[in-house]
């Protein structure tokens, strides 16, 4: 059954870390946020599969949160495998977050493990507070890389540009990021609004951060001139011309997809959109491609962590959840149309349409900057409500 879930405002839940135990300053100031080493990841020196099984069995059930409807499949496959009842709730990031600071807070834990896309809070928040905290499953241990372990990289996801592939047959209609600034795509590109979507906010910021570079490379490519900005970088240049260029912001990535690729839709449009949306292509007749050959990049790709909460009341079978997540009989229901997993045996399932080459073609969250995302977020956000109109 799907949910639906409240967007929660940046600002309030940075407002609501307060309240959470302390890590030596407010919270959402550049103190509170800042880069300091994580807690240990756990790691039980005499692990035994078949044990951990058993005495998941007996607390009987879990309850994790992700925001993918995926995390209903995974449910189910873990239910058919341990005959542990597994309840996957879709939820929005944020308020995922919220919602386990406040259980944290009251001692009265009713999510046992989450899926985090937001690895700023993770990392910034939440793991130093002690709300949640990393297992690394010990026989998988050698399979997962070093810098995966802490947090615990589960699978890696896609945010790409996306268009018809009925409505332009001989491929996307933009080949530059900076042609979707041009009035010709006013009111015709459709993206999630950053303020509800931590992700894009991510986006934004790591793209100030070194993205820079090529996006003055791919405005000369353009334009046959250097980039000339009054804004702090060419990042920021971008992001008002984009926000000023009247986008059309949606709730969900599934507007975004029914919107751009619809079999009844008319007009030409693209979207910025996972691509776990590409699935609606063979559900629901959709025509969608990514944006393939776009400079500099044809969209970004982003880690998703998993984490136990600390007052977790089913331990073991939280701690079983992530050994199920680690591997790919787990972690398909999560890859099945496009990404990686944290464990590096497992190989891609599939290239989505338009998306061969993550190397080349994605522009990459760098997760030692998630942190720094985190702090500045409110400034990146300040700066889209001042310019998106």
């Amino acid at each position: 059954m799907r949910r639906t879930k409240k967007i929660v405002p940046v600002a309030a839940l940075l407002a609501l870390a307060a309240c959470a135990p302390s890590t030596g300053g407010q919270a959402g100031t550049a103190d509170a946020t800042a880069a300091k080493p994580l807690p240990s990841a756990s790691v039980d020196t005499a692990f035994d599969l078949n044990a951990l099984v058993e005495a998941a069995k007996k607390e009987g059930s879990l309850v994790v949160y992700d925001s993918s409807g995926d995390i209903e499949e995974v449910a189910k496959a873990f239910t058919a495998k341990y005959g542990i009842a597994m309840e996957g709730v879709k939820s929005d990031t944020p308020e995922t977050a919220e919602k386990m600071t406040r259980e944290h807070a009251a001692d009265n834990v009713t999510i046992d493990a989450a899926m985090y896309e937001d690895g700023g809070v993770l990392m910034g928040q939440l793991i130093p507070q002690g709300i949640v905290q990393t297992w690394v499953p010990a026989d998988l241990q050698d399979q997962i890389l070093p810098e995966d372990r802490n947090p615990l990289r589960a699978l890696s996801k896609a945010t790409v540009f996306a268009y018809n592939t009925k409505l332009s047959p001989g491929g996307c209609p933009i080949k530059n990021i900076w042609d979707l600034t041009e009035p010709a795509w006013s009111g015709k590109f459709l993206m999630q609004d950053p303020l509800g979507k931590p992700t894009v906010t991510s986006f934004l910021t790591q793209l100030d951060s070194h993205g820079n570079q090529a996006l003055e490379q791919a405005y000369q490519d353009k334009f046959g001139e250097p980039l000339k900005t009054k804004e702090k970088s060419a990042a920021y240049e971008w992001i008002r011309r984009i926000a000023a260029n009247k986008p059309v912001l949606t709730s969900s990535d599934e507007d975004t997809s029914s919107a751009v690729g619809a079999p009844n839709a008319a007009d030409k449009k693209i979207g910025f959109m996972s691509i776990s949306k590409f699935r609606n292509n063979e559900d629901k007749g959709y025509a969608q491609s990514t944006c393939e050959g776009m400079k500099p990049f044809a969209g970004f790709s982003y880690p998703k962590y998993v984490a136990i909460a600390a007052k977790s009341k089913h331990p073991n079978a939280a701690k079983l959840y992530v050994h199920f997540i680690m591997t790919e009989e787990g972690v398909k229901h999560e890859i099945g149309e496009g990404g990686t997993s944290g464990n590096s045996t497992v190989k891609p399932l599939v290239d989505p349409p338009g998306l061969t080459d993550w190397s080349t073609q994605l522009f990459h969250t760098d997760p030692q900057k998630l942190v720094a995302d985190l702090q500045n977020r409110q400034i990146m956000s300040d700066f889209w409500r001042l310019t998106h109109r």
